[in-house]
């Protein structure tokens, strides 16, 4: 494939890439934040319809809270970020109306003003919202007082909860599909927020285990190889389901899955390990 002929519309200064081809080219990070809900099947999606800009101002307004300390979640909003998530990953921010979302959901058009301010509310409720904080995921595994093996179970942690998650798993992953495809600028708040400051917690981790003073290239792949086992549970999942599909129907998936990412994980670490020893320089011998 040449990359230089796969060109498509370009979008606020950045080309829009065809589906397949991102597909393929996708980094390695494009599931970790979403990786509290992602569970990936048909990776294909239909072509939006025309319009008129693709492209939401780059500070939207923050939606309300979704629930206020001390009351239960308000169902006509849960039904619109559940119905957004739907008509969002399938037809993209631009193709949904707001009356489209009002009747997907069950709600008078008025709703979305009343929740979320107008359809750029929503949809940032939308990308945002169903994957929690970002911090609590850190706080999983960059707790000093951690072991290496504690560390790592932490940080496979938020590959392995979404397995049980079922369809908003894969809508979560169409919608940052369509996102760095068709992009809006939430996308590079996400990098910018949320997966930047992970790879930098796991680098501290790995520094620490390691005895390293700061890190290197070395290391920087080995969070990337790391973060990897992760993301192909769910950027593979098709291919998985095609050719053992028992893998992920089994009742304990999610733990043999956990099990077998620490364990490759740690396999990992000690190899990095072995090799930093092995080309460090031989201690200078004593005089007689």
């Amino acid at each position: 494939m040449v990359i230089s002929h796969c060109t498509g519309p370009v979008r606020n200064g950045r080309q829009a890439i065809p589906f397949e081809l991102a597909q393929t080219l996708m980094p390695f990070w494009v599931i970790k934040r979403l990786i509290h809900l992602v569970k990936l099947r048909a990776m294909v999606l239909p072509p939006s319809k025309p319009a008129a800009s693709g492209v939401l101002p780059r500070t939207l307004p923050a939606s309300p809270p979704a629930t206020q300390p001390g009351t239960e979640p308000d169902p006509a909003r849960a039904r619109l970020i559940r119905a957004g998530l739907r008509l969002f990953a399938h037809q993209g921010f631009t193709a949904t109306s707001t009356r489209e979302l009002a009747q997907a959901a069950g709600v008078n058009v008025a709703a979305i003003s009343y929740y979320f301010g107008d359809k750029a509310g929503l949809y940032r409720a939308v990308f945002f919202e169903p994957l929690g904080e970002i911090a609590d995921d850190i706080t999983a595994f960059s707790n000093p007082q951690l072991s290496l093996e504690d560390a790592l179970r932490g940080f496979f942690a938020g590959f392995i909860e979404p397995l049980a998650l079922g369809e908003d798993g894969q809508l979560c992953v169409k919608l940052r599909m369509r996102e760095m495809i068709e992009p809006t600028g939430l996308w590079d708040q996400e990098v910018n927020e949320g997966l930047r400051p992970m790879h930098v917690a796991m680098l501290a981790v790995l520094c620490r285990h390691l005895g390293l003073a700061g890190p290197d290239n070395d290391l920087h792949r080995l969070v990337i190889c790391l973060t990897a086992l992760g993301v192909h549970l769910h950027l593979g999942r098709d291919v998985t389901d095609a050719v053992a599909p028992q893998l992920n129907q089994a009742a304990d998936a999610p733990a043999r899955w956990a099990d077998c990412l620490l364990q490759q994980g740690l396999a990992m670490v000690d190899h990095a390990q072995r090799r930093r020893a092995a080309a460090a320089p031989p201690a200078a011998q004593p005089k007689a």
